[in-house]
């Protein structure tokens, strides 16, 4: 499928909190209404973060999901992936339960610690709607988002039990090295699935020079045996994912990366950023996957094999 681009709708995240934008979903309504959304506008994939409905705090229990995949699955057919990256201060037990209880065709499972940094909006914004946004975004000063050699080959055996295909979150160049090492020991099998994401503050800067070393090192580590897509953190978001379907890869966009559709201009929803990528897609000759041309990529066991 040469002329085909896998787009994943990342749907609200846990970086974005309520004062930031007035689109950002945070009910178990909103979220399933913007999966919908994303899903009819094209998206073939969408990533599901859950929140706490009452003030939006990103928090990834077994329960709230409940109350999400189902009505997500009965919304459309686009593939379901859940986030094992959870909310901030979350263990990994608390993460991987997601993986274990719904057992998803897809889920992230991001490939390496990282200090991961938000605490920088606090310079832009002085006044939020809710208590918990100042304290949420001043603790990642001091934070490391924990993702060990020992958490990843127990995620790894969670996926492998359930059938479920790992969407490896990169954030820098070391933790395709962190991939090697697991794939050498037997704990994760080819082909892989690896999303780039750039722009982080504590991961590697999204710049054309650094998404072309990710690619190279990932071929010289992993031959051809690996789709791979892009995400890029605000205003980089539209320039990286342009960038990965020139150079044959596949995008995420969505209100958990960049709250914009252009300079200026917030997005009102993920569905008119999904809309904006393929429209950027097909005019380079590109269309975007369907939801079973998607899974047919990945090799993902389908949508009657999940358990919600």
């Amino acid at each position: 499928m040469k002329d085909k681009f896998i787009v994943t709708a990342a749907i609200t995240g846990a970086i974005h909190t309520p004062t930031m934008s007035p689109h950002l979903p945070i009910t178990s309504d909103e979220i399933v209404e913007e999966a919908g959304r994303a899903s009819d506008a094209g998206a073939a994939v969408v990533h599901i973060h859950a929140r706490a409905p009452e003030e939006g705090k990103p928090f990834g229990t077994p329960e709230l999901f409940a109350e999400l995949l189902p009505r997500i699955k009965t919304r459309s057919s686009a593939v379901i992936c859940t986030t094992t990256g959870g909310a901030l201060g979350q263990t990994a037990e608390q993460r991987v339960a997601v993986v274990k209880r719904f057992s998803p065709e897809l889920a992230s499972l991001n490939a390496g610690s990282i200090n991961f940094a938000i605490f920088p909006v606090l310079d832009k914004i002085k006044e939020f709607k809710y208590d918990w946004e100042p304290e949420y975004l001043a603790m990642t000063e001091d934070f490391i988002f924990p993702n060990t050699f020992k958490t990843l080959k127990q995620f790894s055996g969670y996926f492998k039990e359930e059938g479920t295909k790992p969407e490896f979150e990169v954030y820098d160049v070391g933790m395709l090295n962190n991939l090697a090492f697991l794939v050498e020991k037997g704990h994760i099998q080819k082909p892989l699935y690896l999303q780039f994401v750039l722009g982080i503050l504590g991961g590697i800067p999204a710049t054309v020079g650094n998404l072309m070393f990710l690619l190279n090192t990932a071929k010289e580590m992993f031959g051809e045996d690996f789709v791979w897509s892009v995400c890029a953190a605000g205003r980089e978001q539209f320039r990286m994912c342009n960038l990965a379907l020139l150079m044959g890869g596949n995008t995420r966009v969505g209100l958990e990366d960049n709250l914009y559709l252009e300079k200026g201009v917030k997005a009102k929803s993920n569905g008119e950023q999904v809309e904006k990528i393929i429209r950027i897609g097909r005019e380079l000759g590109l269309e975007p996957a369907t939801p079973d041309e998607a899974r047919a990529i990945l090799n993902l066991k389908g949508l009657d094999k999940v358990k919600f």
